[in-house]
């Protein structure tokens, strides 16, 4: 449990440098681009220490739904982009295919 729950923070801190993007401006403003660079870089140690533990089609099934999931509802909530219906429902699809891979691993 305790490697779901490193997981889980590694792709939070990459989404949150992925949201962080726009706010550098082209990485020309200091803090946005250090809080970014350091996210990516904490995340992705985190995510080699969790391939120790986890099989790779686990880790990046998870990390790449969730990751497309959060920084599509982020983006709607903090950068004003529209969603349309049928974009709401691929969201709920990668969803849906993240948790069958994650129940299913062996």
């Amino acid at each position: 449990m305790n490697t779901y729950i490193t997981l889980f923070f590694a792709i939070s801190l990459e989404v949150l440098g992925t949201m962080l993007l726009p706010a550098s401006q082209n990485f020309s403003k200091f803090v946005p681009t250090f809080i970014l660079l350091a996210s990516y870089g904490l995340s992705f140690y985190l995510l080699a220490v969790i391939s120790q533990k986890l099989s790779l089609a686990i880790i990046y099934a998870s990390w790449s739904g969730l990751g497309i999931f959060s920084i599509a509802i982020l983006s709607y909530i903090f950068y004003k982009q529209t969603l349309n219906w049928q974009s709401i429902v691929g969201l709920f699809v990668i969803v849906a295919g993240v948790t069958l891979v994650n129940l299913y691993r062996t």
